[in-house]
């Protein structure tokens, strides 16, 4: 018998959230291993936008939303403490979907088996993870960007949208990231290799935020949005004629207004003059296509061209904290939860 820690989701969140909304408990577990089984321990902890979405009470690509009293869900990187199932010893390295919970009885089945010698073992939650997956195929899959082409990023200094910026440049495109804070700028332009970036904060509304994105790209082919909001509210006027918009995320949007959403100017007939398509775009569409997207970004990665800055807190006690972060941009790239 071995215990294990968990974070118990038991309030729904209207607003931020912290600690009130979870419960923090020890459980035994049973590390007797049946057939086919591994006993794991969670070393990383992934912390995601989509989070949040799972906990509104409105409908969202979920049927139900996440269940009160349970484990909250997420992505882990663990280590395998002891192993009933062939291919996997003491000591490999998984990725899995246990959640907030430091151990884990587990069928092998559920888990990754991670090469730690191809690339660091967090990128199984970041570049070569769902972050990568949604980068890559968000990108060449709907915004379907050429060469020349003027490609704009919202939330370009996040785990998703750092990426997109480096795979739009790699398809020849120019790339201007959109970003919160002139520190974040600097980088997405002088790292990631943005032809521009602004600082959203520094513009007052969507009419000067506009007018500014319109001075440094002339228009807009490819729209990559990751917040929503204002900055959506001030490309969409700039979208050249076929233009792609691309809607992964909507950030400014979950702390609060998942339940009460802000409604929006009515932009739909400059989607009409430049007979331009928006398409919404998840992740786990493209999971069977995982291995195409490791065969392509997995030699960049392992070169060192793509840049994947990790934001990594210590301490299973700080994944309330951690998520709630997402919504105040106090990260850059990949936030991470070390256990």
């Amino acid at each position: 018998m071995i215990t294990t820690t968990q974070w118990i989701y038991r309030r729904q969140p209207t607003g931020q959230i912290t600690t009130e909304h979870y419960e923090l408990v020890e459980q035994t577990l049973d590390s007797k291993l049946s057939d086919g089984e591994v006993l794991i321990a969670a070393r990383y902890f992934s912390v995601d936008p989509y989070m949040r979405i799972g906990q509104s009470s409105k409908p969202t690509y979920d049927a139900e939303a996440h269940p009160l009293n349970t484990v909250q869900q997420g992505a882990v990187v663990a280590q395998v403490l002891a192993s009933n199932a062939a291919g996997l010893k003491e000591g490999d390295w998984v990725q899995s979907y246990t959640g907030w919970q430091t151990h884990a009885r587990i069928h092998a089945s559920a888990v990754k088996r991670i090469d730690p010698d191809a690339a660091p073992v967090t990128t199984a939650l970041g570049v070569l993870g769902m972050p990568g997956r949604t980068a890559w195929f968000g990108l060449t899959e709907s915004g379907k960007p050429h060469a020349g082409e003027v490609v704009v990023v919202s939330g370009a200094a996040g785990a998703v949208g750092s990426l997109v910026v480096q795979f739009a440049k790699r398809h020849g495109a120019r790339v201007l990231g959109i970003a919160g804070g002139a520190a974040k700028c600097d980088w997405v332009r002088d790292t990631l290799g943005a032809d521009w970036a602004i600082d959203y904060k520094a513009y007052r509304d969507a009419d000067t935020l506009g007018a500014e994105i319109k001075r440094l790209t002339g228009g807009v082919d490819v729209y990559f949005d990751n917040v929503g909001g204002m900055v959506t509210d001030a490309v969409i006027p700039l979208i050249n004629r076929r233009a792609r918009i691309v809607i992964c995320g909507q950030i400014s949007q979950y702390s609060g207004g998942l339940e009460t959403p802000e409604l929006g100017p009515r932009l739909l007939h400059h989607m009409l003059y430049q007979r331009a398509t928006i398409q919404g775009m998840l992740a786990r569409d493209y999971l069977h296509r995982m291995d195409e997207m490791i065969r392509i970004v997995g030699p960049w990665v392992k070169a060192g061209d793509i840049v994947f800055e990790e934001t990594v807190i210590d301490g299973f006690e700080q994944l309330p904290t951690a998520l709630n972060s997402l919504f105040t941009g106090d990260h850059r790239g990949k936030l991470l939860v070390r256990a």
